[in-house]
């Protein structure tokens, strides 16, 4: 992924650049959040969307035109990033509002969910409301229907600052545990079984970064050594999303 090119736009600046790769680093997170939204019985998220930079080349321009539109029903495998697009672009004629997309990790420019009415991410939203005052930023929320919270504390996690332990493991992975180890044992074939691209259990709960989950397959013998279509193991995947805690958990049970 470090050779996949960043995408920015002529006159972006400084601080929204920041944004985005603050968007990039921490999109990890957000995809952790949707990996336990899948399993819960009562949805916990508002929404959930990802911003992505798309680029034309238009014949009569030196420079590739750049627009920043946002996907939902997003899905990631480690390396790209699905969904579908849900803007009506300005400018760009390759791509058009209901588009079924797939990017890489380093195209995204900005994530975003919600619960209870509350945000996590939003770094370019962020960066505008820095720029508002007081009153056009209450107008900004109000017209979104969501609390936005300081521009200058953005949380990427749910109570990240008075729970800092959950940047490193879900709730849900813990309390979740239990019944995990019973589905495992009652249905053995799903640490063995993979999808069509290879994409194993340990596989999905390494991208995640779902430290306990990760730990209990290895205990109930989950083959570390499994390899994607494309190549990569589980600690593979863990290491090049930074999630320094599943990769330590994978390399000891190599």
């Amino acid at each position: 992924m470090e050779d996949t090119p960043v995408y920015y736009a002529k006159g972006d600046s400084p601080e929204m650049m920041q944004a985005f790769e603050n968007a990039r680093k921490t999109f990890k997170y957000f995809w952790r959040e949707l990996s336990w939204e899948a399993r819960r019985i009562i949805p916990g998220l508002d929404l959930a969307c990802v911003k992505v930079a798309f680029m034309q080349q238009f014949p009569e321009e030196k420079e590739p035109t750049i627009e920043h539109m946002w996907i939902n029903d997003v899905y990631f495998d480690g390396d790209n990033i699905s969904g579908t697009l849900v803007n009506d672009p300005d400018t760009l004629t390759n791509v058009q509002n209901g588009d079924a997309v797939t990017v890489p990790l380093a195209q995204i420019s900005d994530w975003l969910f919600a619960s209870g009415g509350k945000t996590y991410g939003g770094f370019t939203i962020h960066q505008m409301r820095s720029g508002m005052s007081p009153e056009e930023r209450a107008e900004h929320d109000d017209a979104w229907g969501l609390e936005f919270g300081d521009y200058d504390k953005i949380e990427v996690v749910r109570d990240q600052y008075t729970r800092p332990e959950n940047l490193e493991e879900h709730p849900m992975s813990i309390n979740m545990g239990e019944s995990f180890v019973k589905f495992l044992q009652e249905y053995p074939q799903e640490m063995t079984n993979a999808d069509e691209q290879g994409y194993t259990l340990l596989h999905r709960e390494a991208i995640a970064g779902n430290k306990t989950s990760v730990a209990l397959l290895l205990q109930q013998g989950a083959d570390t050594s499994r390899k994607t279509s494309s190549g990569k193991t589980a600690l593979d995947f863990a290491q090049q999303l930074e999630w320094e805690h599943v990769a330590a958990l994978l390399k000891a049970g190599a």
